[in-house]
């Protein structure tokens, strides 16, 4: 039977990878039933008992939450070594299918979880992550693990560092378990590079899972981490979770280092990259959020910035506004009805909310331009400090906008920035579509119609506002549609709390078919 050769560490995985063969569900721990109930650590992150994410580990134990796996391994209701060999044999089952995990960390994670273990016999834990697998998004530096940030020129550099998120979420007790794929340089809607090739939809494998987090979306999805951590540019966490049915937030600007991020910090359009998580329930996003978040004296843009936690937004203070349309591109007549869903949802709550949309909101698309104002040059530098040769990028490379007309488009950028804020005078949320349909047939995404749907992400990287997905119904091809909920900078919690709300009255995350 030919598998994951667990003797080597890292392994890569790649589109021809030799394992054809599905293996068995790991079978859980006879004791734990139906699941073993959790507080605490949940308790901390849920407004009422009625919100709380699954209180139950779940059959299947790799689709349990994060919160539910950090709170049953430091209660001993679960070994770390057992939640560690489900998302591996999870991912070893499903990969051939998604091509979402490109390198496996095997031996040195079950060495990890037996660490953890022992530690949790003692009474000694790490942090609130404590003995809970990841996966890590591959345009992320990961000592002694290849990061090649889906670029040819680093498809053997193995980082001495990790990246400082990664840091974190270790030092919290995390466990690596392999990298996710994604796009050349981070720069595509669609996960596809020279190096591992192309990761599909667990919900449709003739789709795309989205870019450029789509490994990271795709693997949480089927079960095979149950978080990973994204980068968004103009949609690449909030994209990725749409199309794969999960959760996902983007932060303020400000607010997360991206420091050993392949696109790095820095440059004109620094405001516009935020570093974020995606996971299966939206509990565990404001879980996350806090462990990656505040400076860490590289990247210079990140401030001491204060983070709220969404148990104390007072969701009935909210003024809340929506649009189903941003006049860009009219979004299928589902995507349509998952939003006003959504605010009916929050209607019935007595919550305010009114259809309104902001002024001039239609301008995130040609304010797009931006991204390729310096003719490609950026791209190109980084494509020859990476050593690449080959690669997918030349579609960049485009004369630079002069003086005067890069000028003209910044002073756009601003009062555009300007017209967004005022529109916070007289609403804490927005809602919108994530994008006008869902995850589409892969080979599609260069089509300009495909161009203008992926408008509604644009917004929150223009305006560096947090913006957070949750799912809110199913398309008639069976495909996730989330929803986009969006709030002023520095109120992730407003988004999160809006978020939970509306997982539970809708539904939230569905388990795929693979």
């Amino acid at each position: 039977m030919k598998g994951i050769d667990r003797s080597r560490t890292p392994y890569s995985l790649g589109p021809n990878h030799p394992s054809s063969v599905t293996l068995s569900r790991r079978e859980m721990v006879s004791f734990l039933g139906s699941g073993v109930l959790f507080s605490g650590l949940a308790a901390c992150f849920s407004q009422t008992a009625r919100e709380a994410p699954p209180a139950q580990l779940q059959d299947e134990l790799y689709y349990s939450s994060t919160v539910a796996l950090a709170h049953a391994i430091r209660t001993k209701q679960v070994s770390s070594e057992e939640v560690v060999k489900a998302c591996l044999d999870r991912i070893e089952e499903v990969n051939p299918m998604l091509n979402a995990v490109v390198q496996l960390v095997v031996e040195e994670a079950l060495a990890k979880a037996r660490e953890a273990d022992a530690g949790v016999a003692r009474g000694e834990f790490k942090g609130p992550l404590h003995g809970v697998p990841m996966t890590i998004k591959d345009s992320l530096d990961t000592a002694g693990v290849i990061s090649t940030g889906g670029t040819k020129g680093r498809a053997a550099f193995i980082p001495e560092t990790d990246a400082t998120v990664v840091s974190r979420l270790k030092n919290a007790g995390a466990i690596l378990i392999g990298k996710t794929n994604t796009p050349e340089l981070t720069l595509s809607f669609e996960t596809d590079n020279l190096v591992y090739g192309r990761t599909s939809n667990p919900y449709d494998v003739t789709r795309t899972s989205g870019g450029s987090s789509g490994g990271a979306a795709a693997i949480v999805a089927a079960g095979g981490a149950p978080f990973d951590i994204g980068s968004d540019r103009l949609g690449s966490v909030r994209l990725p979770a749409h199309f794969c049915g999960v959760a996902g937030i983007k932060p303020s600007a400000g607010r997360v280092p991206r420091t050993g991020h392949i696109y790095p910090f820095g440059g004109m359009l620094d405001s516009f990259q935020q570093i974020g998580p995606l996971a299966r329930y939206v509990d565990d996003l404001a879980l996350l959020l806090p462990i990656i978040a505040g400076p860490d004296w590289i990247d210079p843009a990140i401030i001491p910035m204060p983070l709220g936690s969404p148990k104390d937004v007072d969701l009935a203070k909210l003024r809340v506004s929506f649009h189903t349309d941003n006049g860009v591109k009219t979004p299928t007549a589902q995507t349509v009805e998952v939003i006003r869903a959504a605010a009916k949802a929050l209607s019935d709550e007595n919550i305010l909310v009114e259809e309104a949309r902001p002024d001039g909101i239609e301008e995130s698309m040609e304010l797009f331009s931006l991204s390729r104002a310096d003719g490609g040059i950026a791209v190109r530098r980084l494509l020859k400090e990476a050593g690449t040769t080959e690669h997918t990028l030349q579609r960049r490379e485009k004369p630079p906008l002069s003086a005067q007309e890069l000028d003209t488009l910044v002073s756009r950028w601003d009062a555009f920035r300007s017209r967004m804020h005022s529109f916070l005078q007289n609403y804490d949320v927005i809602l919108c579509p994530v994008n006008a349909g869902p995850a589409l047939l892969h080979g599609s995404m260069a089509a300009s119609e495909a161009m203008l749907a992926f408008s509604y992400t644009f917004t929150c990287n223009l305006t560096g506002w947090p913006g957070t997905v949750v799912r809110g119904g199913t398309s008639p091809e069976g495909l996730p549609i989330g929803i986009q909920i969006i709030a002023g900078p520095g109120r992730e919690d407003v988004t999160l709390a809006v978020a939970k709300h509306l997982e539970t009255a809708l539904g939230g995350f569905q388990p795929p078919s693979v």
